[in-house]
């Protein structure tokens, strides 16, 4: 039998090939993430019985993805194998040189003596790849939203401050936007009539549907004389205010079409509705958290699910001591942490819930003295394992 051992780089692998015993076959050797790379390497096996061989490389984000899809369509059996168990293994020997060949030395090696504990890749159906696809495209432009954010918010300290209270830019952050785009500096307020400026904030308001523009518009009105700004107003200013916003409307465009499409390929799934029902779980988070667990069949309990989220504390025990106090490993996908997480606090948030046993729990963690970091922590572990038991049951029918 023959262990190969690919040590994944940016548009190229270097692969090993050693028997079960230990004999290398073939020295480390380089290929590059295209066809004729894959040719050479399916040439090197080809006198082998495909039974007989089972590839092991690192999962590396994206840059193992030509090569694995290129396997698995030839029908082997490939492993993918966490980066961080994998450095481990390497980080046995007392001696730590490191080069590509080495490593896949010692990839290969890995996989020959766990042969019997390695688990097959399984390519995730068509769906939940766009949804984990999509998933992180959102949180990406998530970030990039929440940096003009903080970017407009500072714009506005300097030119306008207040008027963020004034529009509760919570509930109408779009109506904000049009109303700082336009009067951005306390003076091209006051150089309006009163009348006419109430009335041109009524009919951005309606545009949005809220039918509180008169009120804002008043209030506005009267703030403007009051407020010591810490700029002067200049077209520069101007420059920077306007393509503020301009990429904000943006990003908040792309995002929310994102989760629209998101949300149209997760319906189309069985446990969409389970999960749709579950409290907590809204617009904006329920495709992301479909798509970022995926397949509820690949994880054997509860405990693996959690563990794939990074909140687990596994025990540490030697001799006498037992530690009773340990810190979640964070060593999982930190995506879905993210979006639990957003799950935990909507329902913390929101209205008591009797009947929610997420909710009772983190009051039961918080009750018992816990921070409030922590019980949410446990509160989403509890979400996860009603998650599993749900969807499982889904798929057990």
């Amino acid at each position: 039998m023959y262990a190969v051992g690919i040590d994944v780089s940016k548009g190229k692998s270097t692969v090993a090939i050693i028997t079960t015993e230990g004999e290398v076959i073939e020295k480390p050797f380089e290929i590059n993430h295209d066809q004729e790379g894959i040719d050479i390497l399916l040439s090197k096996i080809s006198n082998y019985d495909k039974n007989e061989i089972k590839f092991l490389m690192e999962a590396t984000g994206h840059y193992h993805m030509p090569i694995l899809n290129s396997l698995i369509k030839n029908d082997y059996f490939v492993c993918v194998e966490n980066a961080l168990v994998i450095k481990k293994y390497c980080d046995m020997d007392l001696r730590k040189a490191k080069t590509d060949k080495k490593d896949a030395l010692k990839i290969a090696m890995y996989c020959s003596e766990k042969w019997f504990k390695l688990r097959k890749h399984k390519e995730e159906d068509e769906i939940r790849n766009e949804l984990q696809f999509l998933s992180r495209q959102y949180s990406e432009h998530v970030k990039t939203q929440t940096n003009l954010k903080i970017q407009l918010t500072n714009l506005i300290d300097k030119t306008f401050p207040g008027i963020k209270k004034i529009v509760d830019e919570e509930n109408r952050y779009m109506l904000l936007l049009d109303i700082y785009e336009k009067y951005s500096y306390p003076s091209l307020v006051i150089e309006k009539n009163k009348e006419d400026f109430i009335n041109d904030i009524d009919e951005m308001a309606k545009k949005y549907r809220h039918k509180v523009g008169k009120t804002i518009g008043i209030n506005l009105y009267e703030k403007a004389p009051t407020i010591i700004t810490s700029c002067p107003y200049n077209e520069s200013l101007q420059l920077s205010i306007n393509s503020c916003i301009l990429l904000l409307r943006q990003i908040l465009k792309v995002t929310n079409d994102i989760i629209s499409k998101m949300d149209e390929l997760a319906s189309q799934l069985e446990e969409y509705d389970a999960v749709s029902n579950m409290g907590g779980v809204g617009r904006k988070t329920r495709a992301r958290l479909i798509g970022e667990i995926g397949d509820i069949r690949k994880y054997k309990n509860a405990n693996c699910l959690i563990a794939c989220c990074g909140i687990d504390t596994p025990p540490y025990q030697s001799g006498t001591f037992n530690a009773s106090n340990r810190h979640i490993t964070k060593r999982g996908n930190k995506h879905l942490r993210r979006v639990g997480y957003e799950v935990v606090k909507s329902i913390k948030s929101s209205r008591p819930q009797k009947d929610n046993a997420v909710y009772l729990f983190i009051l039961k963690k918080e009750s018992e003295g816990k921070n409030k970091m922590v019980a949410k922590i446990a509160g989403l572990n509890k979400f996860l394992r009603i998650y599993y038991a749900r969807v499982k049951e889904i798929y057990s029918n």
